[in-house]
C-alpha cells in the first residue's frame, strides 16, 4: 500500500512529519514535567503522550487527511483516542520495559556525558514513538480515516 501508491506514500509522510510535531511537544512537555514540576516519569510520559495526541489529531485533521469528511469530527476524536489508548499502553509498557536498563546503560557508557537518568528517560521515550508511530499510522489509516481511497 504504502510503497505502491505515491497518494499513500504522501500521507505517511505527512503523518511522520506531524508526529515529528508531537514528538517536540510530547518529549517538551515530558522534561518539562519531569525537570521543573518534579512529576514521576512514567506519569509524565501519559500526560505528554495525550497532550502530542491532541496535537496530532489536529493536524492529520486537516493536514494529512483533508480528505477524510464523511465521519463526524467527534466520531473521529473518538477513534483516534481509542487507536491513541492502545498505544499509549504499548507506549508504558515499552517505558517500563526499558527504563532502567537504558538508565542503567547509560551510567555504563556515557557516565560524564549528560546525566544518565536524562539520557536513559529520553532513549525510551524515543524509542517508544517511533514503534507506537507505526501502530498509530497503520491503525488510524485503517479504522479512523477508513472513509478516504
Amino acid at each position: 500500500m504504502i510503497l505502491t501508491k505515491a497518494q499513500e506514500r504522501s500521507r505517511f509522510i505527512r503523518f511522520a512529519v506531524v508526529g515529528f510535531i508531537g514528538a517536540i511537544v510530547d518529549f517538551g512537555l515530558f522534561n518539562l514535567l519531569i525537570r521543573l514540576a518534579g512529576v514521576e516519569a512514567i506519569v509524565a510520559s501519559g500526560i505528554s503522550f495525550v497532550a502530542a495526541v491532541m496535537s496530532n489529531f489536529l493536524w492529520n485533521r486537516y493536514w494529512t487527511y483533508p480528505d477524510s469528511r464523511s465521519k463526524h469530527i467527534l466520531h473521529q476524536l473518538t477513534q483516534f483516542g481509542l487507536v491513541s489508548l492502545v498505544g499509549l499502553g504499548i507506549r508504558i509498557g515499552l517505558f517500563a520495559i526499558l527504563e532502567i536498563p537504558l538508565i542503567n546503560l547509560a551510567s555504563r557508557y556515557f557516565p560524564n556525558f549528560l546525566d544518565p537518568t536524562f539520557l536513559g528517560h529520553n532513549s525510551t521515550l524515543a524509542i517508544a514513538i517511533l514503534i507506537v508511530m507505526l501502530w498509530n499510522f497503520f491503525a488510524n489509516r485503517f479504522w479512523t480515516y477508513s472513509d478516504i481511497d
